[in-house]
């Protein structure tokens, strides 16, 4: 076979590829009360869509999370999350109600229906998916160090070479001193009441570095570098997840595709956005190849 015919043959094929590509995409471009009619019949994914908009339990006093700006609007990471949802089931990131709710109505609210969907920077655990089923992880938190820019030890190598002259606060709990000597064993452990108080320890330079979630050291850094500074170092991985009554596979799966799509896909602009405001950082480029979902 000649050059000539053997690149006809890749061009017929590659054409046909394309043909068989714009079939594929006008199949997908249904409307969301067709693609509900294909979960089941019992499945909240085919309520919600019929309802016209979604409805999520969030909070409102939390930072970067869900909170009020100055606007009075709820904004943050779980509300962007929510509005991710919205986009995917309407094309509207906009069809979504937030009802506002305490930490501990974020099962109870799922379980008995007054919420589709609890988003409020829920850790994952064995005994909670005990209760819930959890959607894929949208953040990895963890255990940071605050410190102050000022300062001459304000960096991790600093707070760990001065050893027990380090001072350390956080927020009380059995496992807050244990916490922090896992990174700085000879540190002195100022355990505080309230997450408030733990910064203000900081501030007042009563201590060296203030142990708060890593979420937090980004927000306030991101917010005032000549106040806050990274230490630079994280540990106790900890995952937030959305929380979903169980027994609905087609509206978990619904919300793992979004989610998935969001963080690592094509359709990534909100969820970008939110990244880059909520914790002052550009999301990882997405190189098309190898998954590394």
């Amino acid at each position: 076979m000649s050059d000539n015919s053997q690149r006809r043959d890749f061009l017929k094929l590659g054409m046909g590829s394309i043909a068989i590509a714009g079939a594929a995409a006008s199949m997908v471009a249904v409307s969301g009360k067709q693609a509900a009619a294909q979960s089941a019949s019992d499945s909240l994914l085919r309520t919600i869509i019929d309802r016209g908009h979604l409805i999520v339990g969030t909070g409102s006093t939390n930072a970067p999370w869900h909170f009020e700006n100055d606007a009075g609007e709820l904004v943050g990471m779980d509300i962007t999350m929510g509005r991710i949802l919205a986009k995917g089931l309407f094309d509207d990131a906009t069809k979504v109600e937030f009802v506002k709710q305490d930490a501990a109505q974020r099962v109870p609210n799922v379980v008995t229906g007054k919420v589709d969907i609890s988003i409020q920077f829920m850790t994952m655990s064995s005994q909670r998916a005990q209760l819930v089923n959890f959607s894929r992880p949208y953040y990895v938190e963890g255990v940071a160090l605050l410190t102050r820019p000022d300062a001459d030890n304000k960096t991790f190598d600093k707070l760990l070479a001065g050893g027990s002259a380090t001072r350390v606060s956080i927020l009380q709990n059995v496992d807050a001193e244990s916490g922090v000597h896992k990174m700085l064993p000879d540190a002195q452990v100022m355990q505080i009441d309230t997450q408030a108080n733990v910064l203000q320890a900081l501030e007042a330079k009563r201590v060296d570095a203030a142990a708060v979630d890593l979420s937090t050291v980004r927000w306030l850094v991101s917010r005032d570098p000549n106040r806050y500074f990274d230490a630079g170092k994280t540990w106790n991985a900890m995952l937030y997840g959305a929380a979903l009554k169980q027994g609905d596979l087609d509206w978990l799966q619904f919300v793992d595709s979004c989610f998935t799509i969001a963080m690592f896909g094509h359709e990534n602009d909100l969820y970008d956005a939110g990244f880059k405001d909520f914790f002052g950082l550009e999301p990882p480029v997405r190189k098309p190849g190898f998954p590394t979902i």
